[in-house]
């Protein structure tokens, strides 16, 4: 009977461990397995204010939510999304440079770039309901229903909680080498979709591991402004439609795009 015993327990453990060495092969898969390429096709293209220098965007309640940058002209913005037309707009003072925006629980929380503050409003009357403050820079942020993502110019992702803004914990974004300079975040399907500061692509990244899954090759959409537009830095996700927009800095236009993988 004893020795039934022990060879049930070595079954056992012999299981576990072949269980272990199966997710850290699968992790390690994981981790160097390439990341897949993207390109896209335009759907739809909506006209946008040129002068709004896009640091954040949103879809939202049929709307889109826009925070503009640079000190003295920074804003919150509900924007209709067919026409173009800003039928709400609130100034930031002018001591802060707007930055990334996000909507979770009928609030908007907006971060700003140096000054290490963020606001929360309400999303239907822009009423300033509470300030927060962290320690890095302010970049982009988005949320997963459950804890907002921030950016902050380097490759570290931060999870915040939504009520009392304490971080929870962090992640690493990479590819071959770290991702640094993520700028403006959306989080679609499961996966943070990011501009990264000055480049025509968007990083598609697993917000357990930090790994880069994809790459989205936007070049080509920059030449489609008339005008001399600045850096792609915009993207937003209708989740009820399943819809992707993207803009950019002083774009004249907003792009529903649709993803298409290359072979």
């Amino acid at each position: 009977m004893r020795k039934q015993s022990l060879f049930l327990v070595a079954l056992i453990m012999v299981g576990l461990l072949s269980s272990a060495v199966a997710l850290v092969l699968l992790s390690n898969w994981q981790a160097a397995s390439p990341a897949r390429q993207y390109t896209y096709r335009i759907i739809n293209v909506y006209p946008h204010d040129e002068d709004a220098f896009t640091q954040g965007l949103v879809f939202e309640n049929g709307f889109l939510y826009e925070s503009t940058g640079l000190y003295g002209e920074s804003t919150l913005r509900r924007v209709e999304l067919e026409t173009g037309k800003v039928i709400e707009l609130l100034s930031l003072p002018d001591q802060y440079f707007g930055e990334g925006i996000t909507v979770l629980n009928d609030r908007i929380i907006q971060l700003t770039w140096l000054s290490n503050k963020g606001f929360v409003y309400g999303v239907h009357s822009f009423e300033l309901m509470q300030e927060f403050n962290y320690p890095t820079q302010g970049w982009g942020i988005t949320h997963d229903g459950i804890q907002l993502m921030m950016s902050d110019g380097t490759a570290i992702l931060h999870f915040i909680d939504p009520i009392t803004f304490e971080k929870v914990t962090e992640v690493n974004v990479y590819d071959k080498a770290p991702v640094t300079e993520l700028n403006e975040l959306e989080y679609i399907q499961g996966k943070i979709y990011a501009n990264v500061w000055k480049e025509e692509k968007i990083a598609i990244i697993n917000p357990q591991t930090g790994k880069v899954e994809g790459w989205v090759d936007m070049s080509g959409l920059r030449n489609l402004e008339n005008q001399n537009p600045g850096v792609l830095n915009g993207i937003a996700y209708d989740s009820k439609e399943d819809r992707i927009f993207v803009t950019g800095k002083r774009w004249a236009q907003v792009f529903e795009i649709e993803l298409v993988p290359l072979a």
